[in-house]
């Protein structure tokens, strides 16, 4: 492999990849994750930088939103422009600028989401591009190659994400390969003073299938594990239900993410559940189509209500799109196919994200969490105030 600027940096030079709890609001945690690359607050939202670019966004304003850590894709950067190619440029963090922690997906929900163009086996998954139709290959041991290249600081173990809904055997049959995946992956694995690598806990609904996934992926030992196979149709009744025995099968010293999570009330519902990290694609997604997350919910800004709205997105938000400019301007701008508005709302949604975990670290600190849950749905319920 080529050398990248991260393994010329000495290992007595990084900090020792660990994960404590420093306090405890019933199964909430406010804890502190230390990478090589930085210290990260939980709980913590990560926003996804896809293809090694966090949509309609600088680096450094992702880092004014308060984000200590991001997420980037092995399956879309494999594809484009290549792990290789990404390695002798020196990693993901440096070829997009991005000077904090940096986790990778292993590319198995992208590969799985392919449908008939993909072939499953014992090894690995056979797939054809979405870009041009031609075959790859991914297994255990080349996405935990190709995410080192990409100098990934949390590494993601290869497992399958079985649909929902599906049968009983069906997600044990997919848990119990994920399982064999994941003792590969973590072979494969090339340990680094100040990096880690994620096991992903898989099961479906079944309490049984995801005791048996945990139990499994302790054996194993990981710096971290994640929540698989939910946020895939299942309903936020059942993701919580789900949750709220998953989550305490996992080891209590690592950190807990759950992956591909989702909506602010998903957020809250997750962090009073024991979990620690998060991401999604959906505050970048709906910056770029006109939906706003507010404090009193979200908001469509290309309505017509807010032409001449001469107030503030969200008067509580400080991001450069709430408090330099109005929502008759951002309505213009999308009525009007400005990139600015794309750019604007995409900061805003990333600011509240952040906003809204940094005000549970403090609730769960204050030993409130339950109460600063209940004023959130209070205030979300109530809905966007209309202008007089």
């Amino acid at each position: 492999m080529t050398q990248t600027d991260s393994d010329r940096q000495a290992d007595t030079d990084r900090p020792q990849f660990g994960f404590t709890t420093l306090k405890t609001d019933g199964k909430a945690r406010r804890g502190r994750l230390v990478t090589a690359w930085g210290e990260v607050d939980t709980p913590v939202f990560m926003p996804v930088g896809t293809a090694a670019s966090v949509k309609a966004m600088m680096p450094w304003s992702v880092k004014q939103t308060g984000a200590q850590i991001i997420l980037s894709n092995t399956y879309h950067l494999m594809l484009r422009p290549g792990a290789d190619r990404i390695e002798r440029l020196g990693g993901v963090r440096k070829l997009m600028g991005w000077d904090g922690p940096l986790l990778t997906d292993s590319g198995g929900f992208q590969v799985m989401s392919l449908g008939a163009l993909r072939q499953i086996s014992e090894n690995g998954v056979v797939f054809k591009s979405h870009l041009d139709g031609s075959k790859f290959e991914l297994t255990p041991e080349s996405s935990t190659k190709i995410q080192d290249q990409l100098d990934a600081t949390i590494t993601m173990a290869f497992a399958e994400c079985s649909p929902y809904p599906c049968t009983k055997d069906e997600a044990e049959q997919s848990m119990q390969m994920s399982m064999r995946w994941a003792g590969r992956s973590r072979n494969a694995f090339r340990a680094r003073t100040g990096y880690g690598q994620f096991g992903i806990q898989q099961g479906s609904v079944h309490a049984d299938l995801r005791k048996y996934s945990s139990d499994a992926l302790k054996e194993i030992s990981f710096e971290g594990y994640a929540i698989g196979g939910l946020a895939v149709g299942e309903g936020q009744d059942v993701m919580f239900s789900t949750l709220d025995f998953c989550v305490d099968m996992l080891d209590e010293s690592r950190p807990r993410y759950l992956m591909g999570v989702g909506k602010p009330s998903d957020l809250v519902g997750g962090v009073m559940r024991g979990v620690d990290m998060f991401d999604c694609v959906m505050p970048t997604r709906s910056g770029r189509t006109a939906q706003g997350f507010t404090r009193r919910g979200s908001v469509n800004i290309r309505n017509a209500r807010h032409a001449e709205d001469t107030r503030p997105l969200d008067a509580e938000c400080g991001c450069p799109a709430c408090s330099q400019f109005s929502r008759a301007y951002l309505h213009h701008l999308f009525k009007a196919d400005e990139i600015q508005g794309l750019m604007l709302l995409t900061w805003h949604n990333l600011q509240y994200y952040q906003d809204l975990m940094a005000d549970m670290r403090a609730a769960i600190e204050a030993g409130q969490l339950s109460q600063f849950a209940q004023a959130f749905e209070a205030k979300q319920a109530e809905g966007d105030i209309p202008p007089i």
